[in-house]
């Protein structure tokens, strides 16, 4: 069990170490890769690429779900781990604006289509490989062992990036340095090698493929059997996805575009934040082990209503200590909702098309409420005039999330998997 756990926390680790660091250079790249002037429209395209990644996961979850559910999840989650390496490697490669013009952007649009298939399997296989090896009575804390790996990944990009720009002058960390932490993630496919070669298949998946009860067209039969499952799914992620991309990556432009803070204190209050959510997003999976998915879900869901507004009224008043307290606030409440999820969502479906309904549910979700969060944030303001639209936007999908855990949603965690 703990060379499952470390094996898959160290591949899923890796794999958003590499997603993420588009978010974390992203004011760099969209200097790198766009004409000089208009700063606001570039930013936004910059974001719109950012998503780009989110609209190719759901694509990547019907590919590597149906090869999850059919051939093991094994071999898919080693799939998805090279597919990741290589255009992780490749971005780190790109020639600018200023070089190659217009086929800088382009190229790195089909960059992160490619991550962005990847990683719609990667998560998804990470989660079920490691809730389905667990005990009964700890599928939650094992199960959070993804989220804590998720959040190791999004922390080492953030220290890194951080790292560069504290060592390297301006002009050299955009001239180049901003590449070497997308070159260090290439050994992610040794990573692949690793988990093919040392670690066992599901033995949930294996029981299920021994009594002949696995599907042969999971994507149908999901859709006909699983819609249900799926939107309890996606009702219950909104409020993963949505707040995480919102800390984890749009609160670094916001922190130093809106808030007026510099580069390295936004890099700062990001490595502050996914260490908290470190601390507590296994905190409150092993609560749910011991009380319910859905007393802990659902009393976190209420504090997004309750208590975003008051954070970003704190974030705005002046100095870095509010700042601080606020996201760090609000950082709390993200690392305590999102620690059970992976178990509830491997709980929701049955084995025979477990892994295409959870990438399908989780992947659409995120791409719509996840991968466009940067941008919609970024709209909003600009729209708005109001900081406190985004405010608004989170506790939108918390009501979505409240509504969805206490009318629709039947807690599993003291039951055998399906």
């Amino acid at each position: 069990m703990r060379k499952i756990i470390i094996a898959g926390m160290i591949s899923n680790g890796l794999e958003w170490y590499d997603f993420a660091l588009y978010a974390f250079t992203a004011l760099t790249i969209s200097k790198q890769f766009f004409p000089e002037g208009h700063a606001e429209a570039h930013r936004l395209a910059t974001f719109a690429i950012f998503a780009v990644g989110f609209v190719a996961r759901p694509f990547g979850g019907i590919f590597f779900g149906v090869l999850g559910d059919k051939f093991g999840r094994r071999t898919a989650l080693v799939l998805s781990i090279f597919m990741m390496a290589i255009p992780t490697g490749l971005i780190g490669m790109l020639p600018n604006y200023a070089t190659i013009g217009i086929a800088a952007p382009l190229l790195l649009v089909l960059m992160r289509v490619m991550q962005g298939l990847s990683l719609g399997g990667a998560f998804s296989g990470s989660m079920t490989f490691l809730v389905e090896h667990a005990p009964q009575s700890k599928r939650g804390i094992v199960g959070s062992a993804s989220v804590a790996s998720l959040v190791i990944g999004f922390l080492l990009g953030s220290v890194i990036a951080w790292a560069f720009t504290t060592i390297l002058s301006p002009e050299n960390y955009e001239s180049w340095g901003w590449r070497v932490p997308f070159l260090m993630g290439i050994p992610i496919g040794f990573v692949g090698l690793y988990i093919r070669n040392h670690c066992e298949e599901s033995p949930t998946y294996e029981a299920a493929k021994k009594d002949g009860i696995l599907s042969q067209t999971p994507v149908k039969d999901v859709f006909k059997h699983e819609l249900t499952h799926v939107a309890q799914a996606i009702g219950i992620y909104i409020s993963v996805t949505m707040p995480f991309y919102l800390l984890s990556a749009y609160f670094i432009t916001f922190t130093i575009n809106t808030l007026g803070r510099t580069k390295e204190e936004a890099l700062l209050l990001n490595s502050i934040n996914m260490v908290i959510l470190l601390i507590f997003a296994p905190l409150s999976a092993w609560l749910s082990d011991k009380v319910g998915r859905r007393k802990v879900l659902g009393i976190t869901a209420c504090a997004f209503l309750f208590c975003t507004y008051p954070i970003f009224a704190l974030m705005q008043a002046q100095g870095l200590t509010s700042i601080l307290l606020a996201q760090a606030w609000f950082a709390v409440i993200v690392g305590f909702y999102i620690g059970p999820v992976p178990a509830l969502l491997v709980e929701i479906f049955p084995t025979r098309v477990r892994y295409t309904g959870m990438s399908l549910s989780y992947n659409i979700c995120a791409t719509l409420f996840g991968g466009t969060a940067p941008m919609v944030c970024e709209w909003l303001i600009g729209k708005t005039a109001n900081n406190f639209s985004i405010a608004y936007y989170v506790m939108s999908c918390a009501a979505i999330s409240v509504v969805t855990l206490f009318c629709f949603y039947k807690d599993r965690h003291e039951q055998p998997l399906a």
